[in-house]
């Protein structure tokens, strides 16, 4: 085969060839995809403000309560028949009526002329009054010891129209300060075994007391199956040994008597000398005086 015939093979045409005709069209490519479009800060931000506008007109407006209006729980608690935690479980239950309608509903509002009716009783509020006694001998907080010692409420009597009640008890022989009032949270709170406040007892005993009583009282001890923690016990400066000092949470008076008691020792007098941060400062033994707004605030968050 001479070189011409081959250089023409060469550079002839393949005729079984697969490869595409370069001169046929090719197919369109397909578009890539595009992510949404970026919306302008001042277009999103009008488009919430929008949405925003429609909502609050589409919410119901909430009814601001009016100067002479209050909860109906606490109208409740005003009254003096429970606490507001309580009276929220008697209006959830349906026994609450305000002007013959029962209410269920949490935070409704009434006015200080509406008709409460409390489990078939028609309630009356009350302002809450606050009145700290310095209680004498021979009266006691018990309403069924006979006629021979007089009830404490003798000695506030004229001071309120409200329905006040003694916080705690109190023996004849005891003295000292006794709170009074109809705030019946209040009177809850200190009735709790596990209340913060302290209060602080000068106790008169038959007998001296021990220097190693002392120290097992200032460890605690157990009382009919309960813990008592003493926060502090000392013997009164320049008094006898058998007049002591006791600082502890609890106002229950029966407990302070009980302590020395389980110790041999008899009890002939407790008075207390303070009460959740209130003293007998300018207050006479057989004296009342209303706390100060400052004092029901302490009183309050203590």
């Amino acid at each position: 085969m001479n070189n011409k015939e081959g250089n023409n093979r060469r550079g002839g045409s393949r005729p079984n060839s697969s490869r595409p005709n370069s001169s046929k069209p090719k197919p369109p490519m397909a578009k890539r995809a595009q992510g949404p479009k970026k919306v302008k800060p001042e277009v999103k931000a009008a488009q919430e403000a929008a949405a925003e506008k429609f909502r609050k007109q589409n919410t119901p407006a909430k009814r601001q309560k009016a100067s002479d209006e209050i909860r109906l729980n606490k109208y409740i608690s005003n009254s003096g028949v429970c606490s507001r935690r309580d009276a929220d479980i008697y209006i959830q239950s349906g026994n609450v009526k305000v002007n013959g309608v029962p209410v269920t509903e949490m935070g409704y509002l009434v006015k200080i002329n509406d008709v409460v009716n409390f489990d078939g009783v028609v309630l009356t509020p009350e302002k809450k009054e606050y009145i700290l006694l310095n209680k004498p001998k021979n009266f006691t907080t018990a309403l069924d010891e006979g006629q021979e010692y007089r009830n404490v409420l003798e000695l506030v009597r004229g001071s309120t129209n409200s329905k006040i009640a003694p916080v705690g008890r109190m023996d004849k022989n005891t003295t000292g300060l006794l709170l009074f009032t109809n705030d019946t949270d209040m009177i809850r709170k200190f009735s709790l075994p596990n209340q913060k406040s302290s209060k602080i007892y000068q106790v008169s005993l038959d007998k001296n007391l021990k220097f190693e009583d002392l120290e097992k009282i200032s460890k605690g001890l157990v009382l009919e199956g309960h813990r008592v923690f003493v926060e502090e016990i000392s013997y009164i400066e320049k008094e006898a040994k058998s007049e002591v000092g006791l600082k502890l949470r609890t106002s229950n008076v029966k407990v302070v008597r009980s302590i020395f008691e389980s110790f041999d020792y008899n009890v002939l007098r407790i008075d207390r000398v303070s009460f959740a941060g209130l003293t007998k400062k300018n207050l006479p033994r057989g004296n009342w005086r209303f706390l100060t707004d400052q004092e029901i605030i302490n009183l309050k968050n203590s």
